[in-house]
């Protein structure tokens, strides 16, 4: 959804608002409920076992099958009848991988071992344990509530110890903990959603559970209606289970947290390395109508000298909400624009919704017909929905012939020069959806709507619903990728499932300006991060709403440690009576929400943080290329680097590391100037003053309106680069190496191109760091260079901090130097160095 006007009844436009509130209350209510223990047809003892690739048992009518994929994955696939399906999924990736597998079988138990851990299945009853190597066991199923089937809806309950924690499943908006909640998933455009609002846009069936600082993880692959339950009903048990599919599920042995996601997203795919200019700074609103406002936008951030990369297009540059077209009037000089933004550093991502206009003549519309492309309805017909357009249609992605077709509408928009693409509403969303759906308030299509797959095979849209957002995206990153072989795709869109994460980052929707709001940004991103969707962000401000000036620059402070930082906002209202009667109410200003809109207080403060997103740029893209290999986010919950430490899952979530080394404890709550900060070492250093803290217990803080507090884990040297006004500008100077002594003490530093697929070739400079302190003396190694891509720095600048008094010597690879500086105030140690490819060490004595 991109405008809303509420202030005026303009009819059509506020039914539509009014509906979206009907559709957030009603869809809390129609949601898939557990199987109840009346209705329950459970599976019974184990009558054979067959052995193959892991092993088979059958149960009664039923049958189980048990199949490593390597040594920390198993899955099960559970059939009431004995019968499987065709081995599919639309979330999980091919691979190579493999385990090696001892099957041990007695009277009372089968039980399957890889080198990491054990899947024992009980025969009387049939009953699931996960142990590790030494029996103790992970996760079990409920021996009070074996999974049962009523029709094709079914439930499998698992036990739920007292100390154990629940986090994952998409965007929820609550707690990082789901222990003690329920949840719905069936992706929903949510507008307006707040705490406590389920589903919302993007469901991905995987949780990770912690129990003592080890980690196990469930992936539940079924694209249905399905629904979680995490001992709100039952207490000591939880259940996951489906209106329908398969009950397929697969499980994951860290124990530590981190090792978890990388197994989930070996399984389901690891996220591209996306472009440079993704992690700079961007602009966007719903909408900048005219191609005069968008100069006049693009220009300001130059003249301000306020970095951006990005600008984005929303619904009202297409000619009559058509999507692959352009308005003319509006934009007259549509592809000069495009031409003068990025020679000034602005590159410009337009929207592409799926809705396409019912349009004999409309191109998109014609060759889709052509190629039969459309969603239909369960008698053959073309399904037509309410959407921008008006009457529109939608394609059916489940076939890879549609997806290349949607591919191809692109090619007019990439030869212009579009940087970038945002499929928006592809839960899909619509304005009126068709009555005779029992879910049709959650404004998508009718759940019997048919869709057509590559084998043959019809589903319904019941079956298909979670994943279409995943399908859109797909089909539009992979056209790109056709389009422009030698360009990494920029790809933004709004719903997914497992496995989105290879094709497109994401946001958090239509959020409220509020306090709230950004309060609920941080476990919500920190969610999805553990969800294996690690590029993720929000609506800085907020979409809806008229926030003050203060909430919107303590936003655009969070956002830059966000690992997507785009400001975006919905359209002001019509302006009502600019001269109003005695006693009319006189509206509030428009909520524009450009860093310069509240005067040059808050422009200085914003500019601040964005050009200290630059800064970090060296450190956020080499967290990027690890997240590419790992899957690991950018914006982390603390325990997945601090497993042990108690307040990490149970305490204070308000508080996030971007990266491994710097710990984000933002003010979130209007109502509290100050707050308590808990850091899970007792030695941090603090990121602005560089001075190293004592935080071994809680301390408070109250920070100004300039300042959000960042901590510096002891033992990191983070990479920073001057200040640029975009991605495309060469950095002039040094590049900065900031070292903080300490345990573990070490540092990455990754670059290439940053738009271009060279790096996989080796294109690329690679370094590592690391440092040791003895004997009075502190030895910083700079590793010897990787790769062939020639990184735009000379020399380094070292800045050591911690350093308690002046150094007797300064040695670069044994040689004395005299051009250091030491700040005794700030205990930091400053020099420069040239950058050699071969390892370097420098050596401080003091």
């Amino acid at each position: 959804m991109k405008r809303v006007f509420i202030s005026v009844p303009q009819g059509n436009r506020l039914r539509r608002v009014v509906h979206f509130i009907l559709a957030a209350f009603v869809t809390s209510i129609l949601v898939a409920a557990p199987i109840s223990a009346q209705t329950r047809t459970p599976l019974g003892n184990v009558s054979s076992v067959k052995f193959g690739n892991g092993v088979e048992l059958k149960s009664g009518a039923g049958a189980v099958r048990i199949t490593p994929v390597d040594d920390s994955t198993v899955r099960i696939w559970i059939s009431p009848d004995g019968a499987f399906a065709k081995d599919e999924s639309w979330a999980v990736v091919p691979n190579s991988r493999q385990a090696k597998v001892e099957i041990a079988d007695t009277a009372e138990s089968v039980t399957v071992s890889t080198s990491r851990f054990r899947t024992r299945i009980d025969k009387h009853p049939l009953r699931i344990l996960f142990t590790d190597l030494a029996g103790r066991i992970i996760n079990e199923d409920d021996p009070a509530r074996p999974a049962a089937w009523t029709g094709q809806a079914f439930q499998m309950w698992k036990r739920m110890p007292a100390d154990e924690h629940y986090v994952g499943l998409g965007d929820k908006a609550g707690p990082v903990d789901h222990r003690n909640h329920a949840y719905t998933m069936w992706n929903t455009d949510s507008f307006g959603w707040q705490e406590g609002s389920d589903p919302l846009y993007k469901d991905i069936p995987f949780f990770m559970g912690l129990r003592g600082g080890d980690a196990y993880g469930i992936f539940f692959d079924n694209t249905w209606r399905t629904n979680f339950n995490f001992g709100k009903d039952v207490p000591g048990s939880y259940s996951f289970g489906s209106e329908g599919g398969e009950l397929k599920y697969y499980f994951f042995y860290g124990p530590e947290p981190k090792k978890v996601i990388e197994e989930y997203t070996d399984l389901t795919g690891k996220p591209p390395l996306w472009p440079l200019w993704t992690f700079g700074y961007q602009q966007s609103r719903a909408s900048y109508p005219t191609e005069a406002k968008v100069r006049e936008i693009a220009q300001t951030f130059r003249d301000k000298k306020i970095p951006l990369d990005v600008i984005f297009l929303d619904v009202d540059y297409q000619l009559n909400y058509r999507p692959f077209t352009f308005d003319p009037k509006k934009f007259p000089g549509f592809v000069k624009m495009i031409s003068d933004l990025r020679a000034q550093g602005t590159r410009v991502v337009a929207i592409t919704d799926l809705h396409l206009a019912r349009l004999p003549g409309y191109a998109p519309y014609d060759s889709g017909i052509a190629g039969e492309h459309f969603v239909q309805r369960p008698d053959g017909s073309l399904y037509v929905g309410d959407a921008w357009p008006g009457d529109s249609v939608i394609p059916d992605f489940t076939r890879a012939r549609t997806r290349e077709w949607w591919g191809t509408l692109y090619k007019d928009f990439v030869a212009d020069g579009i940087s970038g693409f945002w499929n928006d509403m592809n839960e899909p969303a619509l304005f009126n959806p068709a009555k005779d759906d029992a879910f049709s308030l959650n404004r998508t299509m009718p759940s019997e709507n048919l869709h057509r797959l590559d084998d043959g095979r019809i589903a319904t849209h019941r079956e298909i619903h979670n994943t279409f957002g995943v399908l859109n995206g797909r089909a539009t990153y992979e056209g790109l990728r056709r389009l422009r072989p030698d360009e990494r795709p920029f790809v933004l869109a709004r719903s997914t499932y497992a496995g989105g994460q290879r094709f497109f980052i994401s946001w958090t929707g239509d959020t409220t300006s509020s306090w709230k709001h950004m309060q609920l940004s941080v476990p919500t991103l920190l969610g999805l991060g553990l969800s294996g969707f690690p590029f993720i962000g929000d609506d800085i401000s907020g979409f809806w709403g008229y926030p003050s000036p203060e909430l919107i620059t303590r936003w655009m402070e969070l956002g830059a440690f966000n690992p997507f930082y785009r400001n975006h906002s919905a359209s002001p209202p019509p302006q009502q009576d600019a001269n109003p009667t005695p006693g009319q109410s006189v509206p509030p200003p428009p909520p524009f929400r450009e860093p310069w809109v509240d005067g040059p207080e808050h422009e200085r403060i914003r500019r601040k943080y964005i050009e200290l997103r630059y800064r970090l740029l060296p450190y956020i893209y080499t967290a990027a290329e690890e997240t590419s290999r790992t899957g690991l986010p950018l914006m982390r919950a603390l325990f997945l680097e601090y497993p042990k430490v108690p307040f990490a899952i149970s305490g204070d979530l308000d508080e996030f590391l971007f990266g491994r080394d710097l710990l984000i404890a933002p003010r979130l709550h209007e109502e509290s100037e100050s707050y308590t900060v808990t850091l899970p070492t007792p030695e941090w250093f603090d990121y602005w003053t560089g001075r190293r803290l004592d935080g071994s217990k809680p301390f408070n803080v109250k920070p100004d309106l300039g300042t959000i507090p960042v901590y510096v884990r002891p033992g990191a040297i983070i990479p920073q680069q001057p200040v640029v006004q975009s991605t495309d500008e060469v950095p002039q100077g040094p590049l900065e190496l900031r070292v903080y002594p300490g345990p573990d003490c070490s540092g990455n530093l990754y670059m290439d191109d940053g738009h271009t697929f060279a790096y996989l070739q080796g294109v690329y400079s690679r370094r590592q760091f690391s440092c040791t302190a003895q004997n009075g003396a502190l030895t910083i190694t700079i590793g010897a260079e990787e790769g062939t891509y020639q990184p735009w720095f000379k020399d380094f600048q070292l800045r050591i901090f911690g350093v308690e008094h002046s150094p007797a010597t300064v040695a670069v690879d044994n040689n004395n130097i005299a051009n250091w500086n030491y700040d005794a105030t700030a205990q930091t140690l400053t020099f420069i160095m040239t950058a050699m490819r071969t390892a370097e060490s420098i050596t401080v004595r003091q």
